[in-house]
């Protein structure tokens, strides 16, 4: 028997075994490189993420903090109740009794809860940002697979203030309008983490081992805006938003026109930046009533959108008659006129086929070029426009900033509108002489009116000042810039003087401050399509007129109230604004010789003094008298000493106890300043005259618009009431 042929197959046996064995190896080795090469990372974060439990530490937001250093914005430590279902449902605990423990709690539904425990996930956050006692009681409930997370809360201490301006933030603490949002990187800083170890149930091992890496907090933004300054702006802008039943919105903008640093900026209405989501009752009343889903959703998302929509910075608007003051210094400074060049309107101009009118439909006759700009004659703008020419109208519309964003802090900031070329002809460029046509945004238009202001140089607007970080070091600082040079100091200063011109004499006395220079112009513009009787009034103005330093533009979107002129509504706002914002900035007045003449005077303290001395104390303050009571030492006296009062007023002497005599304020708002003067005297009343006609050659041509206390008033005689007056007859 032939031997070899056993051993040959137990050799091919051994060979077959050993490569079937070789090509395992080598499958193995293939699995194992893939395993560590190609999947490596992948496995290993899995078993880290199986093997331990992440949990996020919120930073804190950088605060947002006025020019003098006052918190608008911050944020503060708050929890945030997340759970491990996976965890929960291993335990064999009853979902429904811990849903049920957490719902009384956390007052929230306990099928929500149920729902989110019944998750396959090893993550679900139940409630966002719960306040310190609801975190003890989750703590005393003691739940398996409940977790309290250290989170933020942004808190906003003035509510409704500057909300345009800050914006807010959404729930994941990520800046979505406003500061909040454009700096956004600068603010949010970084989150911190806590990493547990957890077993094969995935709780918590039984010994503690964490580690800690703490959060770094965000860079606090310093903005230029001023606190005092924006609550001026908010107030008055509110006030005049409901008296002339505002429509479309209203902003107001107030900056230095020296540096371009925004001081305030207003946009009615607001909303509540710790509730940003909240629509008013009206608007949400309206949208609840939808029936379609669908349709229902989009309603809300664009009502929300509305609201917190920055109307100084995102929408564009013919500026009107305001825009005359750039029409002017391009003439001015390509040499075209002179202040005393002399134009004739017959009450409208006719560019081709059109006859174009002036708001004074009798025509102002022959005038002056500055007597123009006083009157706001459109015919006389157009025949400047013309002299310019469409060419080098166009390129100063562009030099002074119109055609470009201004590249400002806030988002969705808009450009403005100008003709195209092949559309721009010339009663295209007669109505933009004097504002209608092309569109700019109230921040633009500010910029542009700074450089008039300010000697000829195009400032960039900015907001923000500088970033800090959380010990007072400085991280960034925002200097001036000066865009361009677009007109000279010559032409600056004669517009300058013009303007100060219309405010004193001219359709701006609405904006009339005693005892401050204000150069203004006004703006009224018929919104397309014309003819809708839509109108938007606006007013711009500087101060002091031979040193500016602030300049405030307010703009009122389809007024409803009966009154539309820019100068009759919005001048007298932007007066307000100004004259607090001046002398809270101690701003020296400086009074004409007809002002100090009819200034206001103390009332000097008569209290105790005899008849005789209290007379001769009060006359050479050239106020009158009446004595009530038949003693001989003043016992009391109404105006209380120290009130200001006109010169002329009266002041009642009560030289006997409790003869104090009331009266009842009379309404004496839609009278001339004669009506007023008289029904106030005879019901024993003083007046101290507010607005337009303290410009002192008012005479009839005002009428009361407001005064304090209100009509039905009980107040002693001698009280002073003051009243709100304001050219009607202007445009």
């Amino acid at each position: 028997m032939n031997q070899t042929v056993p051993k040959r197959k137990f050799r091919i046996r051994i060979l077959s075994a050993f490569i079937a064995f070789a090509v395992l190896l080598s499958l193995l080795g293939v699995r194992l490189v893939f395993l560590q090469l190609i999947q490596g990372s992948d496995l290993k974060q899995k078993a880290i993420e199986q093997q331990t439990r992440d949990s996020l530490v919120a930073s804190h937001r950088g605060a947002i903090l006025d020019r003098n250093y006052k918190t608008l914005a911050q944020s503060s430590t708050a929890h945030t109740v997340t759970a491990n279902p996976n965890e929960i449902q291993k335990s064999k605990k009853d979902i429904g009794e811990i849903a049920v423990k957490l719902a009384s709690v956390l007052e929230m539904d306990t099928e929500e809860i149920v729902t989110l425990l019944n998750k396959k996930t090893n993550h679900v956050t139940i409630k966002r940002r719960i306040e310190d006692d609801v975190v003890t009681a989750v703590r005393e409930l003691d739940l398996t697979g409940v977790y309290l997370q250290e989170d933020a809360k942004r808190y906003y201490p003035y509510g409704n203030f500057a909300s345009h301006i800050l914006g807010f933030v959404g729930n994941d603490n990520q800046g979505l309008g406003g500061i909040e949002a454009e700096y956004e990187e600068e603010l949010k800083g970084a989150p911190g983490r806590v990493i547990a170890l957890k077993n094969a149930l995935e709780t918590d091992m039984p010994f503690k081992e964490e580690k800690h890496i703490d959060p770094e907090n965000g860079i606090n933004v310093v903005l230029t805006i001023d606190e005092v300054v924006q609550h001026f702006a908010e107030k008055h802008l509110e006030q005049a938003y409901y008296d002339e039943k505002v429509q479309a919105g209203a902003c107001a903008i107030v900056s230095d026109v020296k540096t371009g640093e925004i001081l305030a900026m207003a946009t009615k209405p607001d909303f509540d930046l710790n509730d940003p989501f909240t629509l008013p009752e009206d608007v949400s009343a309206d949208i609840q009533s939808i029936a379609n889903d669908d349709e229902r959703r989009e309603a809300n998302s664009n009502a929300l959108q509305k609201m917190w929509r920055n109307k100084a910075v995102v929408d564009s608007y013919e500026p009107g008659s305001c825009f005359k003051i750039i029409t002017g210094c391009m003439a001015l400074e390509e040499g075209l006129i002179t202040p005393d060049s002399t134009f004739f309107c017959s009450g409208s101009k006719k560019v081709e086929n059109y006859n174009i009118g002036c708001s004074h439909r009798d025509g102002h006759g022959s005038q002056t070029f500055a007597d123009a700009v006083k009157n706001s004659c459109n015919p006389a703008f157009i025949e400047v426009g013309q002299l310019v020419g469409k060419e080098k109208f166009k390129e100063y519309y562009k030099a002074f900033g119109f055609l470009d964003t201004t590249g400002f802090d806030l988002p969705g900031e808009a450009s403005g509108i100008f003709y195209a070329d092949e559309s721009y002809n010339e009663v295209e460029l007669a109505t933009a002489s004097f504002g209608q046509g092309p569109k700019v945004t109230p921040l633009q238009l500010m910029a542009a009116v700074g450089a008039v202001a300010n000697g000829g140089k195009l400032m960039k607007p900015y907001l923000v000042k500088e970033l800090v970080d959380n010990s007072g070091n400085v991280v960034k600082k925002t200097d001036p810039t000066v865009v361009r040079q677009v007109i000279s100091q010559k032409t600056s200063e004669q517009m300058c003087a013009m303007l100060e011109n219309t405010v004193a004499n001219g359709t701006g006395q609405n904006a009339y401050i005693k005892g401050y220079r204000v150069a203004g112009k006004t703006g009224t513009s018929e919104k397309v399509p014309r003819g809708s009787q839509k109108y938007i009034a606006s007013f711009i103005a500087f101060a002091p007129a031979n040193d500016p330093k602030v300049a405030c533009l307010v703009v009122l979107d389809e007024p409803s109230n009966g009154q539309y002129y820019g100068g009759a509504i919005a001048a007298p706002v932007v007066g307000k604004i100004l004259e607090d914002t001046l002398r809270y900035m101690d701003v020296e007045p400086q009074y004409t010789e007809e002002e100090k003449q009819n200034l206001d005077v103390s009332v000097p303290n008569v209290k105790g003094l005899s008849r005789s001395n209290a007379i001769k104390n009060l006359t050479n303050e050239q106020l009158n008298y009446r004595i009530v009571g038949n003693g001989e030492t003043i016992k009391e006296q109404m105006p209380k000493a120290g009130s200001t009062i006109s010169g002329g007023s009266i002041v009642i002497l009560y030289t006997e106890d409790s003869t104090s005599n009331y009266v009842t304020v009379p309404d004496v708002t839609n009278l001339s300043v004669g009506e007023v003067q008289s029904i106030l005297a005879e019901h024993r009343l003083n007046l101290s005259i507010a607005g337009a006609a303290a410009t002192g050659n008012a005479g009839n041509m005002t009428v009361s618009d407001s005064q304090s206390p209100d009509p039905g008033t009980e107040v002693e005689e001698g009280t002073i009431i003051e009243v709100q007056f304001r050219y009607l007859d202007v445009d």
